[in-house]
């Protein structure tokens, strides 16, 4: 059982908490468990719209496996001093710092950056923030490389993300990580939301970047191969998937991804494959365990681009 404790500060930004709320709470419809918890250093904290939040005073035991959000708040600018930020006790900083010690992950959306470093975690890490903040980030926290125009940042489980709805990319990119591209594509879906991936990692995941479409057909049809891209998958058995017959299926699929079914899974197979060989696999090992029957195959595809 997975743990994510939302930190609220006053003044938070709606979105940015209640957008990764919403993508981590999709979690245990797949199968996959976690519980949220919201707390704060007072028992009722006022949103920067306004909408009174209700938290938890006390924090719950955390392992490693557990995450920590600091959503963003509202920025209030001072010419010639920066921006004004919420008080956090070093009651709290200090959780921060020792939930990333014992080997957990700590993540911000927005503003929120400013908190991981007032608590440290940023001194010698990458990191980000909203575009209008990027300088002040970096003036404030001299130590960290703050990284212009990406969605967000993951160094040495220190996740930080842009402005407001990139938090939503944040956790669907911590889904990614923890349980495969293709159930975050299915959460993305869910919210009717593009999965997308950020600068930090020039190439995309097949599975995401073939996923901005709203064919609900060609989706379910992804979900099969994702699932099952290293086994032989005849083009009925995913037209039965799809519930349409084989023709139209080959059509739309193109339509929505510009690829046949066949190709969708030849990417997933090389992509897994390339990753296996990046981590000391030989080419023939490597070509097996996605479904390959030795490596001509996939050095053709390889070559193909």
């Amino acid at each position: 059982m997975r743990r994510i404790v939302f930190f609220l500060v006053p003044g938070l930004h709606l979105l940015d908490l209640a957008g990764p709320a919403q993508v981590f709470s999709a979690l245990p419809g797949h199968g996959h468990p976690v519980t949220l918890h919201y707390v704060a250093e007072h028992p009722q904290v006022t949103s920067a719209q306004g909408v009174p939040l209700s938290a938890e005073a006390g924090w719950p035991a955390l392992t490693r496996d557990d995450l920590v959000v600091v959503p963003g708040w509202r920025v209030h600018a001072h010419p010639g001093a920066g921006w004004t930020t919420p008080h956090l006790g070093a009651g709290t900083l200090g959780r921060l710092r020792a939930h990333h010690a014992a080997g957990g992950t700590v993540a911000s959306v927005c503003s929120g950056a400013d908190a991981l470093g007032r608590a440290g975690l940023l001194d010698g890490r990458r990191c980000t923030t909203h575009h209008e903040i990027q300088r002040e980030l970096a003036r404030r926290h001299p130590r960290a490389t703050v990284v212009p125009d990406v969605l967000y940042v993951v160094d040495d489980r220190v996740a930080t993300s842009a402005g407001i709805a990139s938090g939503i990319d944040l956790a669907l990119g911590l889904v990614a990580a923890w349980h495969g591209p293709g159930l975050a594509a299915r959460v993305a879906r869910e919210m009717v939301v593009y999965a997308r991936r950020n600068g930090e990692e020039p190439q995309e995941s097949a599975s995401l970047r073939h996923r901005g479409h709203l064919s609900d057909v060609v989706h379910r049809v992804q979900d099969l191969i994702d699932a099952r891209f290293a086994d032989p998958l005849p083009l009925r058995a995913l037209a039965d998937a799809g519930g349409v017959s084989d023709r139209t299926l080959t059509r739309i699929f193109g339509r929505a991804t510009g690829l046949t079914p066949l190709r969708y899974q030849q990417l997933l197979r090389v992509e897994r494959a390339e990753h296996l060989i990046g981590q000391g696999s030989t080419a023939d090992a490597a070509a097996r365990s996605v479904g390959f029957t030795d490596a001509r195959m996939l050095r053709r595809l390889r070559a193909r681009g």
